[in-house]
C-alpha cells in the first residue's frame, strides 16, 4: 500500500459514475414536452444554484420547466435525474470497494442537489460504505470553493497531505491541491491508470 495515502476521495458524477444515460435525458425532455435546443440550457441554467442548495429539488424543476409543475411531474423528474446520472463506472466502483477492504478511507465530495442525494442514496446502497460523504447542498456551498475541502478533510479524520482526490474538473483538483491534497483529473480510465503509474500510485491501485 502507498505510504503517502491513507484516504482516497471520490468525486460522483463521472467518476464513481459514468456518462449521463441519453436515453433518460430523452425521456426528461419527453416529461416536459421540450426539445433538446430548450431543455439542455434550462437544464444546466439553475444547476449551480441546485447543487449549493440554493433550490431544492422542487424549485430547481419548476425553474427549468419555467412553470409550476405537478407534485407527480416533480417525483418523476427526481426520479428520472437520479436514472441520469447512476450508470456506474464499475472499474472506479470496484476500486472503492478494495480500498475499503483494505482498510484505506474513503469519501465522496459531490457538487449534488438534495434530491440527488435522496436518490443516489436510495438507488445505491454501497454508498453508506464510505468513511465520509460531503453532499454539497448541504453546505450551501460547492467546489471548488475552499471551505468544502476542509470539511471533506474533517470528515475523514485524515491530513490533507494524505488526501488523494480524483474528479474530473480540472478547477475543483487545484481546489483540492491548494487545501493541501493529492489530485488526479479523471478523464477516462486509461488516462487515469497512467497517470497513476506516472505517480507512482499503482500498488493503491491493486489495494
Amino acid at each position: 500500500m502507498h505510504d503517502q495515502v491513507k484516504a482516497v476521495l471520490f468525486d460522483f458524477g463521472l467518476v464513481l459514475s459514468g456518462p449521463a444515460n441519453v436515453v433518460v435525458w430523452d425521456e426528461m425532455k419527453r416529461e416536459l414536452a421540450m426539445d433538446e435546443a430548450t431543455f439542455h440550457p434550462s437544464y444546466w441554467q439553475f444547476r449551480d444554484e441546485y447543487d449549493r442548495g440554493t433550490l431544492n429539488g422542487t424549485e430547481y424543476w419548476n425553474a427549468v420547466a419555467g412553470r409550476k409543475l405537478q407534485d407527480a411531474e416533480v417525483a418523476e423528474l427526481k426520479r428520472l435525474d437520479t436514472e441520469l446520472w447512476t450508470d456506474m463506472n464499475e472499474p472506479m466502483v470496484a476500486w472503492a470497494e478494495r480500498l475499503q477492504k483494505a482498510g484505506v478511507k474513503t469519501g465522496i465530495l459531490s457538487n449534488i442537489g438534495d434530491a440527488m442525494e435522496d436518490g443516489i442514496r436510495g438507488k445505491l446502497a454501497w454508498v453508506a460504505e464510505f468513511t465520509h460523504a460531503v453532499w454539497s447542498h448541504q453546505l450551501k456551498m460547492r467546489k471548488p470553493e475552499p471551505e468544502i475541502y476542509a470539511v471533506a478533510v474533517k470528515g475523514l479524520g485524515v491530513p490533507a497531505e494524505q488526501i488523494l482526490f480524483v474528479d474530473d474538473r480540472e478547477e475543483n483538483i487545484r481546489g483540492a491541491e491548494a487545501a493541501g491534497m493529492l489530485g488526479i483529473v479523471y478523464k477516462n480510465h486509461a488516462a487515469f491508470l497512467a497517470e497513476m503509474e506516472r505517480r507512482d500510485f499503482l500498488d493503491l491501485w491493486g489495494a
